[in-house]
């Protein structure tokens, strides 16, 4: 495994200012080359940083109770969801607001698909729901088998997690019925999901320390090359502590992906040839999101503690960006 080590041209790691006054739910980069980071937060705000000049941009406190996630439709809109059941809309130009519609209880997954331009919002009231931002009109609502933890969309498929480790695969441009349903390959609940850039299937983590990779394809000789790996794990005078995988990013020129755990660390994987490329240096605390810029670029790493050792003290909340070199992130 390789240290990692700062290369020429890499942007180096600094710390966001003013970052929200509660814990960090989310972190998400605009489009393309866009250095405009979205973060949510438990602090009820949705915030607009410039990662280029380290520069809080706007704050956006429209929500009535935590914001749990959001997503950038295109380079100038973002949309947010929350505790209060809410999809709000933020012109990031004008800074005005609208409420695209609600589910029946908390929002915890807001995600955009390029392909087909839609929003997707997945919540705790065992439902997910489309979203034509543009006409500012919900396009439908499909029932899923228990509370949604945790949603990634790319090419036009979307993956479901949910309670009880349920999978759910969709075609976004067909969603009369699901394209598959799957029992999770991991034994414990589901916390992370991200699609492969390639669209071939998908990465998923749970809360016991272990990642899936997975296949869209069910031939058996595509399904012959999933496989699964424990991850985040420390072992402390003799003891083994277990973490959970709370965030998965992909790069989005490479392939590679960056897994952040409960144990405050970040790895980087080349999952095509099963290995780990590097591992970053020890974050202050349980990392809470991940999110690579669309250029691949920068890496966006929420610090901040997601209670999986029950009320303690921890350190304040923080992101932090950085660069990655070449030898960080590309396929070996």
């Amino acid at each position: 495994m390789m240290a990692a080590q700062p290369q020429s041209g890499v942007v180096p790691e600094f710390e966001l200012a003013s970052p929200p006054a509660d814990g960090v739910s989310s972190v998400t980069f605009g489009p393309g080359r866009s250095s405009f980071l979205l973060v949510t937060s438990w602090d009820k705000t949705a915030r607009l940083y410039d990662a280029s000049t380290n520069a809080l941009r706007e704050t956006f406190a429209q929500h009535k109770a935590p914001v749990l996630d959001g997503c950038f439709p295109d380079p100038t809109h973002g949309c947010t969801g929350g505790v209060d059941g809410d999809l709000l809309l933020f012109d990031f130009n004008t800074s005005a607001h609208t409420t695209l519609g609600s589910h029946s209880a908390a929002v915890r997954c807001v995600k955009h698909d390029t392909a087909t331009d839609l929003v997707l919002s997945g919540s705790w009231d065992k439902s997910i729901k489309l979203w034509d931002f543009r006409q500012r009109a919900c396009v439908g609502t499909y029932e899923q088998p228990d509370k949604v933890y945790a949603v990634s969309c790319a090419n036009g498929k979307a993956v479901v997690g949910t309670a009880g480790r349920h999978v759910t695969i969709w075609d976004l441009r067909n969603m009369g019925f699901p394209m598959q349903k799957r029992e999770s390959s991991l034994k414990f609940q589901t916390r992370s999901v991200a699609c492969t850039p390639n669209g071939q299937g998908y990465v998923m983590g749970s809360v016991e320390g272990r990642v899936a990779v997975e296949y869209f394809d069910t031939t058996a000789e595509v399904q012959k090359k999933k496989y699964a790996f424990k991850c985040h794990r420390q072992t402390v005078d003799g003891q083994a502590t277990i973490f959970p995988v709370n965030a998965i990013a992909f790069h989005p020129v490479h392939g590679t992906f960056a897994t952040g755990g409960g144990d405050g660390t970040v790895n980087v994987w080349d999952g095509h040839n099963k290995k780990r490329l590097c591992q970053l240096r020890q974050y202050p605390s349980s990392i809470a999101s991940l999110a690579f810029s669309g250029d691949g670029r920068l890496l966006a790493i929420a610090a901040s503690y997601t209670y999986e050792q029950g009320e303690k003290e921890h350190p304040a909340d923080a992101i932090f960006v950085r660069g990655l070199a070449d030898v960080e992130c590309t396929p070996k």
